[in-house]
């Protein structure tokens, strides 16, 4: 009898535990096919599945590497090498590998690949005449094994310090999937801390930074929490509400994101978001998915627990009124947020509301300006500036508003033209076309759009204009870039003897519209140069092509304008 009971308790916590696994998802993963991409033990995390990130979901789990590069990285499973990928910035170093049971695996800022899938990436850069290179072998060219080497730890690309970025995608729709639902097991009996909760008073309109909010202030731990001194929230009129909440794994982890957020309203689901899995070009979202003003402002992330019309994230469930709540009907009610992490650990926030029509606070009048309605494509044209939202560029309906301003001093071709604020998210961007001086004329082919940071936005002329596609809000005008990039050499000079060297390096930067290309000559033969663009770095390894002796080295680099730097010496071997 006590067997039986045992193995019945036993059964329970498997099924929980499987629950846990796939917790919101309708969807069932292989939990045994793959391996773990590293062999540190135990593994943790610098960053989870669906962290919130500035402007973007963080798209899989980053394994901590005890702060050193060099590890070997695996093949989780069976497969081909389906995307080799170099660039200066991004994931640096990256490999793809497609497997038999519909799912690609990612491995990011490496430091190496393995001897064989390096010699082909090599020669594939010289063939190509490019350090940056996004190949798509077939299923035969370089096949893998489970448990294969394929790869070595690094900190190439963007970056802030040595780890495995780990994705896990559909191989047919390139959504990434959380990782942890493959069985990835990251050691973890912590439930999500919650910080703080927000009543946004909505009254029916699209949230702005207009909207009203009240902070509310939370205690307790272990997966039990309460509002600090408040037992009952009097509202009134249409509600939302939003929390600020965190994870933490066992041992080394870093704080990083919760995998799901409900809402519960007497017992009744009217808000669930979970982050299973989403798509690139919606990862931008995060910016609706979150009170973006206050992140401006304060750099807290606020996530909102109701959704904006044109959100187009698809990892919301059980929304009722997109989780807007009404409080017209004078009773009490009880809610309750329930935040659960990836392996199913829970904490809890039980609040009462009354609904009470003496708390109504009014949404402030704001100036006015043109309605533009999410669901459309809008335009704004004075003659001096034509800006064009494509639909989908809004989240919700928009008070616009536009300003002129003065003209900068020094590298200004036109007024400054303010298009809305920096508060308000932008999803896709939009096309701005701005009237140049007449003094532009002669430098035309240098002309760009920069904001009042003098950050480039990019551009080019046409027609009388400079048209570009910023992708926030903010204040804009035409300006020029005419100096080339500069280019430091490091370890290198004219006549020097380079024997015993291993390298040579250089710092690259460039002042306004960003480095285009750089290449390299050694005896008039090109000659792979590799780029760091958080340390400015730019170096090319020797290997045999370059034989003892006398030789000429030539680097040209340009920006994105066309202007070029050149470096000729001669050096010896």
């Amino acid at each position: 009898m006590i067997k039986a009971k045992f193995l019945l308790l036993s059964l329970v916590f498997l099924s929980g535990f499987a629950q846990a696994q796939q917790i919101f998802s309708n969807n069932k993963y292989p939990l045994v096919d793959f391996r773990s991409p590293l062999d540190i033990v135990p593994p943790a995390l610098a960053g989870s599945f669906g962290e919130l990130r500035p402007n973007h979901f963080h798209s899989g789990m980053d394994y901590r590497t005890n702060q050193r590069e060099g590890y070997p990285v695996y093949a989780i499973a069976d497969g081909y090498i389906s995307r080799l990928r170099v660039e200066n910035s991004g994931f640096g170093l990256a490999l793809y590998i497609n497997h038999p049971n519909g799912y690609t695996s990612v491995y990011g800022h490496l430091q190496r690949f393995n001897p064989k899938i390096a010699t082909q990436v090599k020669a594939i850069q010289y063939q190509k005449k490019s350090y940056e290179i996004d190949e798509f072998p077939n299923s035969i060219q370089i096949p893998v094994r489970k448990g294969e080497v394929i790869a070595y730890t690094g900190n190439t690309g963007s970056s802030g310090g040595p780890h495995l970025h780990f994705e896990v995608r559909d191989t047919k729709t390139e959504a990434t999937i959380n990782p942890q639902l493959f069985g990835f097991e990251i050691p973890d009996n912590i439930p999500p801390v919650i910080y703080s909760m927000y009543v946004y008073r909505l009254n029916k309109k699209s949230f702005n930074e207009f909207t009203p909010k009240q902070y509310f202030q939370v205690i307790g731990g272990s997966g039990n929490y309460k509002l600090n001194k408040v037992n009952t929230i009097n509202l009134s009129g249409e509600v939302g509400f939003g929390i600020i909440t965190t994870d933490k794994h066992n041992g080394a982890s870093g704080t990083n994101g919760v995998y799901s957020i409900e809402l519960e309203l007497d017992g009744k689901t009217v808000f669930t978001s979970s982050l299973e899995k989403f798509k690139f070009e919606n990862s931008k979202a995060i910016n609706s998915h979150i009170d973006y003003p206050t992140f401006i402002n304060t750099r807290k992330s606020i996530q909102k627990s109701f959704v904006d019309p044109g959100n187009p994230l698809t990892i919301y469930s059980n929304l009722i009124n997109n989780g807007r709540i009404d409080f017209s009907d004078g009773k009490l009610h009880e809610l309750k947020y329930i935040i659960t992490d990836s392996k199913g650990n829970k904490s809890i926030l039980p609040f009462n509301v009354q609904a009470d029509s003496k708390s109504t606070i009014n949404t402030p009048e704001q100036n006015p300006g043109t309605l533009y309605s999410y669901a459309n494509q809008n335009e704004f044209n004075n003659g001096e500036v034509k800006v064009i939202f494509p639909k989908g560029t809004l989240y919700n309906d928009l008070n616009f508003h536009y300003k002129t301003l003065p003209k900068p001093a020094g590298n200004a071709y036109s007024a400054v033209h303010q298009i809305q604020n920096s508060l308000t998210p932008l999803h896709t961007g939009f096309e701005i076309w701005i009237k140049a001086d007449s003094s532009l004329s002669k430098y035309k082919e240098k002309a760009l759009i920069v904001n009042t940071g003098r950050s480039s936005q990019g551009g080019y002329f046409e027609n009388g204009y400079v048209k570009a596609k910023p992708r926030n809000f903010g204040a804009f005008f035409i300006a020029i870039d005419t100096l080339p990039p500069t280019l430091t050499p490091i370890n290198i000079s004219d006549g020097k003897n380079m024997a015993g060297i291993s390298k040579m390096s250089f710092k690259l930067r460039d002042n306004l519209s960003g480095i285009k290309s750089f290449n390299g000559f050694i005896d008039g033969k090109w000659i792979l140069m590799e780029f760091d663009t958080k340390s400015a770095s730019l170096w090319h390894t020797f290997d045999d092509r370059t034989t003892p002796g006398k030789h000429t080295l030539e680097v040209i680099v340009t920006d994105m304008k066309d202007n070029n730097r050149n470096y000729s010496i001669t050096f010896y071997k």
